[in-house]
């Protein structure tokens, strides 16, 4: 069946990140001309390294800087608009909260700003996350309860969705505002993560090690699932399918603790290994998961993965990266 959005041109901010690497091929492949907004040329980023972004215009510029975002928007005249960028480090936040503030909060309302001037635009889905709701008793997260943010990275994607929502309230912009809790799959490197971080770690034989003291409770949903979730959040806005300015949440609704990932993690690698349990991560949200039962029912989306072959497909990807003779794993610290 054809996509609605087959022949529109598309805008992707963050293109070289995690999710962005999946989205932008997902998007080629259901027929849309495709813009990326990067900050700077990534040659590890899967995007770029698989060869992909060649069939893309790039727009190289910061989302901070309101002339490189107005720029890419002006040039490329997008109907659809997927800002993925931001500064995604809930650590880096705490280390760095003006640099945070400054790319998620400033880099969206230049988006929503530059896309409202534009009559063009059909769509405009804005990446969230789960930590845009704070800390919270009652669980699972719903997209009825207030954003109620508290560390830095979490203000940011909290303001971030408020921004949105008022766009579409006093603009008509038609906006969408996706949250999601933990995104893993092929392409991350950033070996801090738990899923990334443990794979590269029994791949090169040494001891993994976990950040936090492994209680913490999380969602893990698979990239691929994440990507389509965005395409198909899109398609709704373009067939009015869904009101504008709605959140979603994204979730395989399969909450789990740190320690628990880790032993699957383990488990479909055939590893038996002790981690090395930092407990630093005292800044986070000791519990977030989320329902998603409100993208059941009005996008008809769920996750096409289990966890048992989402890792196995995860795995897969990183023995192939790492099996490459110019690829040890420690190079990469």
């Amino acid at each position: 069946m054809t996509s609605s959005i087959s022949g529109l041109r598309a805008l992707v901010t963050g293109a070289t990140g995690l999710i962005g690497s999946w989205l932008v091929p997902m998007l080629l492949r259901s027929g849309c001309r495709v813009a990326a907004l990067i900050p700077d040329w990534d040659p590890q980023s899967e995007l770029i390294r698989s060869g992909i972004v060649t069939e893309c215009r790039v727009f190289t510029g910061r989302l901070e800087t309101e002339m490189d975002v107005s720029r890419a928007v002006s040039e490329w005249e997008p109907e659809l608009v997927f800002h993925l960028g931001a500064q995604p480090l809930v650590g880096v936040g705490v280390r760095n909260p003006v640099h945070t503030f400054r790319t998620n909060i400033q880099g969206t309302w230049n988006v929503l700003e530059a896309t409202r001037l534009l009559p063009l635009v059909r769509a405009v889905v804005v990446a969230s996350s789960d930590k845009a709701y704070g800390a919270t008793i009652t669980l699972p997260y719903t997209e009825h309860m207030p954003v109620r943010a508290g560390a830095p990275y979490e203000t940011s994607k909290a303001c971030a969705d408020l921004l949105t929502a008022a766009y579409a309230q006093t603009y008509g912009l038609p906006t969408a505002i996706t949250r999601c809790g933990n995104v893993f799959g092929g392409g991350d490197l950033n070996w801090t993560r738990i899923v990334p971080g443990t794979i590269r770690s029994i791949i090169m034989g040494v001891r993994p090690v976990i950040r936090s003291d492994g209680t913490q409770v999380r969602d893990y949903v698979y990239v691929e699932d994440i990507a389509r979730a965005y395409v198909r959040t899109a398609e709704a806005l373009v067939a009015s399918e869904i009101p504008s300015g709605q959140a979603f949440n994204f979730s395989n609704e399969r909450p789990m603790s740190v320690m628990e990932i880790f032993e699957s993690v383990c488990g479909a690698m055939d590893a038996q290994v002790v981690p090395s349990v930092l407990g630093e991560a005292r800044t986070e949200i000791d519990r977030q998961y989320l329902d998603s039962s409100k993208a059941r029912s009005m996008l008809g989306w769920s996750p096409a993965f289990d966890l048992e072959r989402a890792l196995r497909n995860t795995i897969d990807w990183y023995e192939g990266y790492f099996s490459s003779e110019d690829r040890d794993p420690a190079r990469y610290p």
